[in-house]
């Protein structure tokens, strides 16, 4: 057995079966067929619902690029969901987009463009990552160029515009429901269960440096 899978096992031992039980059930709707960017949020609080968005959906993995505004978690706007969900952070934007198109995933802007993609038009079947920019200026340069689709929320009110967490929680509903309808193979594989299986029983088990000792021991 893996020694990751051996510590895993060792620390399910400090938790109760309907913890492990829980993990089984939100581990079943979890994908990494999509996923979030996020660049240079300003607002804190927005970052972490749009965090807290991903959980709820099941998005296990947020790529944040703070080469101008940190990333600052709180357990309060995003109800816990930064324990759940997978963060990556990133000092520039380029990193962020060369490794997220080296693992096959095609670059989504949500932003308003001449090119756009309506929400209902968009094609599910492909891996992407949805990037969301900073509340006034929007996505950088960069990320526009290289993004594969440009894709809006079809709005008819005066305003049409929404706050970044609002506009992530209506795409990540909207594209998590219709993909699990369909016979593509969005769940994550075993190792990668695996892998979120150890994380979550490390978050979950108290005294945790004591049992790493008592592991490694």
């Amino acid at each position: 057995m893996h020694k990751d899978s051996k510590l895993k096992e060792y620390l399910y031992q400090f938790l109760t079966e309907e913890r492990i039980e829980q993990f089984e059930k939100v581990l079943a709707y979890r994908t990494n067929h999509f996923a979030v960017g996020l660049e240079n949020i300003f607002q804190p609080h927005n970052a972490n619902a749009v965090i807290r968005s991903c959980d709820c959906f099941g998005v296990q993995n947020c790529h944040v690029i703070e080469s101008i505004n940190k990333f600052s978690a709180s357990k309060g706007v995003s109800k816990g969901a930064i324990k759940w969900v997978d963060v990556h952070k990133y000092d520039n934007t380029s990193e962020t987009l060369n490794t997220l198109k080296s693992k096959g995933y095609q670059i989504v802007a949500t932003t308003p463009h001449k090119n756009d993609c309506s929400l209902a038009d968009f094609d599910i079947t492909k891996k992407s990552v949805f990037f969301f920019g900073a509340e006034k200026k929007g996505l950088s340069d960069e990320v526009m160029q290289s993004a594969d689709v440009f894709l809006k929320i079809p709005m008819v009110g005066h305003t049409e515009s929404l706050n970044i967490s609002v506009s992530a929680a209506i795409i990540l509903q909207y594209v998590t429901d219709k993909l699990r309808a369909t016979n593509i193979k969005w769940q994550l594989t075993e190792a990668e269960k695996e892998a979120v299986r150890l994380s979550w029983a490390k978050i979950s088990t108290k005294k945790l440096d004591v049992h790493l000792r008592n592991f490694e021991g």
